[in-house]
């Protein structure tokens, strides 16, 4: 067999091509290279190269203090900053056994369902337009910029919040927020039917996502493949549910786990955007029970240099595109010994060497985009 490796364009005849796909500017997904194997129209092969964005931050962790790392940590998926933070600063209260005011739980809660919706509508209408279709990433910033409203009036960011403290949240909300952001929920529900008419009403969507990049529930076991990817392809699992944090436990009768079980493009779009209908429902019964809480402390009072004890544990949440897991390891100083981060997307991703064999290049984009990855959190 002999192969040649050209840009983008012909091969001779009888030869495979080996096509270069990226490595692409930030301003997409972030930098990602593809290198396919293809047989005609076909991919025979297909290997993700990561690494581009690489800044080595679980080193960076070790060098810093527990109120420091948190900036780092909310950095790799861009679009979950808030969720991000969650997962440090609830390994460290772990290692301190520290309880949290119960008003800095549901802020919790209510806030990384709001950046789980901004994390949804992001990709809710970029995917279409990756396929052609322009309109819904206009309507997507119009949501996205009512819930970035009050995201940032409460927390002074409106990427990286920085709002999470060890012990509970930075600081309690502005007056009259609670009513804003309950405004800003309704408005955004009120235009979501626009992704149901607009983009799963659409037939050349359906057909160009309908048994395309079918993904086996067996690789999703196989590649620890999570998040709505996962549901997509009928592994019903959800961490909010199976092993509730902050106040999950308590949303039980509104949270709903959206499975599907074809696992094609389809599949995993209609997950994504049931998912955000949820998430709006999430943030509402948040909104209600903040309302009935009296005042009280949204935080700990922390020591002025904050050490964990020595020992090890591990935390996890439900981020937006999927599992995100920290392992802390401490000696009992006030930087970590360690801290290993789990991301969601590096996972996910390695799915494209099962996924893309066999495809026509002209799927490829199609695939690649409803695998609603970030590569920052690939490469961390």
């Amino acid at each position: 067999m002999t192969e040649t490796t050209v840009g983008v364009g012909g091969a001779a005849e009888s030869t495979d091509m080996v096509l270069n796909i990226g490595p692409q500017h930030p301003s997409t997904h972030g930098v990602l290279r593809l290198r396919l194997v293809l047989d005609g129209e076909r991919v025979r092969s297909a290997e993700p190269v990561i690494g581009y964005m690489h800044r080595g931050a679980e080193k960076l962790f070790e060098a810093r203090d527990y109120r420091q790392i948190i900036m780092l940590a909310n950095r790799h998926d861009w679009l979950s900053a808030f969720s991000n933070e969650l997962g440090v600063v609830l390994a460290v209260e772990r290692m301190l056994g520290m309880e949290v005011p119960e008003r800095a739980v549901w802020t919790r809660t209510l806030l990384a369902e709001l950046n789980r919706v901004l994390n949804h509508l992001m990709f809710l209408g970029s995917y279409p337009l990756e396929l052609g279709g322009i309109t819904p990433i206009f309507y997507a910033f119009r949501e996205r910029e009512d819930l970035q409203h009050v995201m940032e009036e409460v927390s002074g960011g409106r990427m990286h919040y920085m709002f999470n403290r060890v012990g509970g949240l930075k600081e309690d909300l502005p007056a009259g927020w609670l009513g804003r952001a309950r405004q800003a929920v309704a408005e955004v529900r009120s235009r979501m039917g626009v992704y149901d008419d607009l983009v799963l009403g659409n037939e050349i969507f359906r057909g160009r996502t309908r048994g395309v990049g079918v993904l086996a529930r067996e690789t999703v076991h196989a590649y620890g493949v999570s998040g709505p990817i996962a549901r997509a392809s009928g592994v019903d699992f959800d961490l909010r549910r199976d092993e509730p944090y902050l106040a999950y436990g308590e949303l039980r009768d509104v949270l709903e786990v959206v499975v599907r079980e074809e696992g094609d493009c389809l599949a995993r779009f209609e997950c994504l955007l049931a998912q955000t209908h949820n998430s709006l429902a999430l943030a509402d019964a948040c909104l209600d029970r903040l309302e009935e809480l009296p005042p009280g402390p949204i935080n700990q009072r922390l020591p002025k240099v904050l050490k964990a004890p020595e020992g090890h544990t591990y935390a996890w949440t439900e981020n937006p595109l999927g599992l995100n897991g920290y392992y802390l390891v401490s000696k009992g100083e006030k930087t970590p010994y360690r801290l290993k981060l789990r991301s969601a997307s590096y996972n996910n991703i390695q799915a494209l060497t099962e996924l893309l064999p066999g495809t026509l290049v002209a799927d490829m984009v199609a695939i690649l985009g409803s695998l609603f990855f970030v590569v920052g959190d690939i490469d961390k």
